[in-house]
Formats: structure tokens, C-alpha cells, sequence
């Protein structure tokens, strides 16, 4: 399931716009939108995605750490999960402390 940073409406998987607003969800998406703040942020070296533990095999196999420029978009493409994809992005950090 997406969301849409706009209007929040929520969208299936497979949808490339919003339903309520048109809205493209390869960049207004709630993961485009946290993707893309992380690869603005200085301090992130790597994007991880983190999957749960009831997540399909698909995103089993997409879990880890990525260049930011190469992290893969949410949802994973191919995911079989039952509720939509169930990743997540988290940021690798060069320091913790300013």
C-alpha cells in the first residue's frame, strides 16, 4: 500500500498515480519523499531497507545497505505480501552527533 505525500490518500502497489489527486507516486509516494530527503542529508552514507519478519521472499532478498543513488524504490517490484510491501527505509550514518 502507498501513500500520497499530497493527500494523503492511499494507493495499491501496482498504482503509478494517486487515486484522489493524480499525484505521481514515483516521487510524491511517502517512501519517494523519505527517499529522497535521505539522499539530500549530508550525514547518510547508505540507505538500508529494512523488511519485517513476515515479509515475501522478493524483499527478503532486496533487504541491505545501498549507495544512495542506487537504493531501490519502495515498493519493491515483484513483492507477494498479502497487505502490499512491507518495507522501509533507514539511513546508514556518517556521524551521530553534529
Amino acid at each position: 500500500m502507498q501513500i500520497c505525500s499530497k493527500c494523503h490518500a492511499s494507493a495499491s502497489d501496482e498504482a503509478a498515480s494517486c487515486p484522489s489527486c493524480g499525484a505521481d507516486l514515483w516521487v510524491w509516494s511517502d517512501t519517494a519523499v523519505a527517499l529522497k530527503r535521505l539522499q539530500e542529508n549530508p550525514r547518510v552514507i547508505y540507505v538500508r531497507i529494512s523488511v519485517g519478519g513476515q515479509c515475501c521472499p522478493v524483499c527478503r532478498q532486496a533487504e541491505g545497505a545501498y549507495a544512495k543513488e542506487s537504493a531501490p524504490h519502495l515498493p519493491i517490484e515483484g513483492c507477494s505480501h498479502s497487505l502490499g510491501c512491507r518495507c522501509f527505509y533507514q539511513p546508514v550514518l556518517d556521524e551521530i552527533y553534529p
